[in-house]
């Protein structure tokens, strides 16, 4: 059966001021922007790059690398630096970066101004795969003047690893949208071998609210670690998807509260989109904050999780390892045949025709593979294998033995589990 969802809608969380979400579904435009107070000019650079810093602001596209750390790096490289907000959500499970260039694409081409000003950047791009994110952002510069700087549209195919960092300063440089090995960085040498800022919209839609409000009201929500709210996209449980503003360090049960699932009734939940890989009912303990993820094995990644109930966790491991055997760039060899070893043996396990040798190997494949590759496809399909292995012991041990009951009347299959299609 093939889980896609079809229903759409947005929730901020009523304990807190809404910094990125908005009620309308309509596009807004520059002069709704600017009545909230956009585009304000920025009378000093250093100082928003220092409350940048204060503010603790990690980046929202997977890695959480702190974006003031990114922000000094190129400008202190000082050649004619370059700026790209990164909107290609390679992610099936998350809507959130789409959400925003539908829907407010003049916060995230303010993000964008504000970051190339602390970088003195002349050139910028908005780089992504959606065409209704492109024709909004195409409408959004049609009604700017100027941004103070020349602002390119940049367009490519849909793709897992296209949103990886190297990927778009490759795909901009007039190659293939894939990973290049690392060094150099991009912040050493991007587009045009200029110093290159690879962020993402949802980070840079942050920007604006340090602009105007400074570090200290930023860090009013969220944890020490992960502060503000982030966007979290909620599939799973047969329920339609939700996009909801929350604060870092938001228990996981509330979050299941507010989303109308009773905790009795999960499994687990497939965290960061496919990267993080899987946890069990120990996800019900845990906050959603990028420490707390990390001290359970786990990340938060790119704000995506979906929930698991009635299917069955080997069933959804073995689609997301498909996925990834599917979508990995075919550039390198270990990640080109050890994403289709992986994923073999998840479908044989899934069958109830695999092996104990067979686990074994995967279980290996899972550690020695970790690190290879010029992207993070090849960690996510470890991190997937490792985690069913370990986080569902009882359930692997079911299809050695062909005895899964979820799976007896037909097991999930799915080409890009809990994918997210309408966001209006």
């Amino acid at each position: 059966m093939e889980a896609t969802d079809t229903a759409f809608r947005t929730v901020a969380w009523s304990g807190c001021q809404s910094r990125l979400l908005r009620d309308s579904r309509d596009r807004e435009d520059l002069a709704a922007y600017r009545g909230q107070g956009g585009y304000r000019p920025l009378a000093d650079a250093d100082e928003l790059l220092r409350e940048v810093e204060s503010s603790g602001l990690v980046g929202r596209g997977g890695a959480a690398f702190p974006l003031g750390v990114k922000l000094r790096a190129v400008r202190d490289n000082g050649r004619g630096a370059v700026v790209i907000a990164n909107g290609e959500e390679g992610e099936p499970a998350s809507i959130k970066d789409r959400w925003l260039l539908r829907n407010r694409p003049h916060l995230v081409l303010d993000g964008l101004r504000l970051a190339a000003a602390i970088v003195g950047a002349e050139r910028a791009y908005v780089y992504v795969s959606d065409v209704d994110s492109a024709r909004s952002v195409e409408a959004a510069l049609s009604e700017l003047d100027s941004l103070g700087m020349r602002v390119d549209l940049w367009t490519v195919e849909p793709g897992y690893v296209a949103g990886e960092e190297t990927a778009a300063v490759r795909a901009i440089n007039g190659g293939p949208a894939k990973p290049s090995d690392k060094p150099p960085r991009p912040f050493e040498a991007g587009v045009s071998e200029r110093p290159t800022l690879v962020s993402n919209v949802e980070t840079l839609a942050n920007l604006p609210f340090l602009q105007r409000h400074g570090s200290a009201p930023f860090r009013a929500e969220g944890t020490a670690l992960s502060p503000g709210t982030f966007l979290a996209t909620i599939t799973g449980a047969n329920r339609p998807p939700v996009l909801y503003e929350l604060p870092h360090g938001l228990p996981f049960a509330e979050l299941l509260a507010l989303h109308g699932v009773s905790s009795e009734r999960v499994r687990g939940a497939l965290m960061g989109g496919y990267f993080a890989g899987l946890l069990n009912r120990a996800v019900l303990d845990t906050t959603l904050d990028h420490e707390t993820m990390r001290r359970f094995g786990s990340g938060l990644g790119c704000g995506a999780v979906s929930l698991i109930t009635d299917d069955c966790p080997v069933a959804v491991a073995a689609s997301v390892l498909a996925y990834f055997d599917r979508e990995n760039a075919g550039q390198c060899g270990s990640c080109f045949n050890g994403t289709a070893a992986m994923a073999a043996v998840g479908g044989a396990l899934r069958d109830s025709v695999a092996t104990k040798e067979d686990l074994g190997r995967l279980r290996r494949w899972s550690v020695v593979l970790r690190g290879r590759g010029a992207c993070a496809t090849l960690d996510a399909a470890t991190n997937v294998a490792a985690s069913l292995l370990d986080q569902f012991p009882d359930e692997v041990a079911d299809h050695l033995a062909g005895t899964c009951h979820d799976c007896s009347h037909g097991a999930f299959r799915a080409d890009r589990p809990y994918q997210v299609e309408a966001v209006s």
